[in-house]
């Protein structure tokens, strides 16, 4: 398995899950683009935004193993604020 460290995300509002994430993977800085998935969800009916965990996208992040990508996961919704900002809409 690769070591695989948090180091960065600067997607912001109004687009959260637009940014780079910056991981150190075996002791190399990776950015991968556009590669994160809000786990919100926004209704502009109901005037309703929720937040939730962030998911990856599996094609960006092929190289990975499955346990390799759940680490990622994990890091970044441990460092990451829960998305969704409805910046989108």
């Amino acid at each position: 398995m690769k070591d695989i460290e948090f180091v960065s995300y600067n997607g912001k509002y109004p687009n959260l899950c637009s940014g780079v994430l910056t991981l150190r993977v075996d002791g190399q800085i990776r950015q991968f683009d556009w590669c994160l998935i809000s786990g919100g969800y926004c209704n502009v009916f109901e005037d309703l935004c929720t937040i939730g965990e962030w998911d990856i996208k599996d094609d960006v992040f092929s190289e990975f193993t499955e346990n390799e990508k759940e680490l990622i996961r994990e890091l970044v919704n441990q460092n990451v604020r829960p998305g969704c900002c409805g910046g989108c809409l």
